[in-house]
């Protein structure tokens, strides 16, 4: 039970300290969603978002409400798109089809246009890194991580030097709006897999 103390304390965090929570995230498995083809992987990928994901900005909405302190962002996250784009590539359009998602939803960022390759890269792995610039700089609601280092098998300073030039060539296609397109972007070193 809460004392009368507690509830004015966590009134005045609201009120005074802006006490919100920043995010609520969904996160979903598109392996499922795997194709030989881009367009019949896209149609998959959108589809199960948009059915899965689709009460999620109102259960947000609810539970701020029923609680009384705000949620700031609502977010989907997913399998990386370098594992779902595998079997066809089309990074491009699957990051299209992840906006598109996203705005039919209504949540604020869709995260997992990812790639994991602190071990090494494919040649369809290499072909995502380059695609990042692009989709990133194309979409709203997007947002990019390439996992780049581990501590058990070390740092992959190929991966290390591509992004570096990706990182470039996304600031110069978002120029316009201050380089934003890198504020959808990390590179990590042990990042959580899960």
């Amino acid at each position: 039970m809460l004392s009368k103390n507690e509830i004015f304390e966590t009134i005045q965090m609201i009120q005074n300290q802006n006490l919100d929570v920043r995010t609520i995230t969904m996160s979903l498995s598109l392996l499922d969603c795997v194709c030989e083809t881009t367009e019949k992987t896209c149609k998959k990928i959108y589809d199960k978002i948009t059915r899965r994901a689709e009460k999620l900005v109102k259960t947000g909405e609810e539970l701020a409400a029923e609680y009384g302190i705000p949620i700031v962002n609502k977010r989907v996250s997913v399998t990386p798109a370098a594992l779902v784009g595998s079997a066809c590539g089309g990074y491009v359009k699957i990051a299209e089809t992840l906006d598109k998602a996203a705005k039919t939803i209504g949540i604020d960022f869709l995260g997992g246009y990812t790639a994991l390759v602190s071990k090494g890269m494919t040649a369809r792995e290499q072909e995502f890194l380059n695609s990042i610039p692009e989709a990133i700089s194309r979409t709203e609601k997007v947002c990019s991580s390439v996992n780049v280092g581990s501590s058990k098998h070390g740092i992959n300073m190929s991966a290390v030097a591509v992004m570096g030039e990706k990182i470039k060539e996304l600031s110069e296609l978002t120029a316009s709006s201050g380089g934003s397109g890198c504020a959808k972007l990390v590179v990590f070193c042990n990042a959580v897999e899960d």
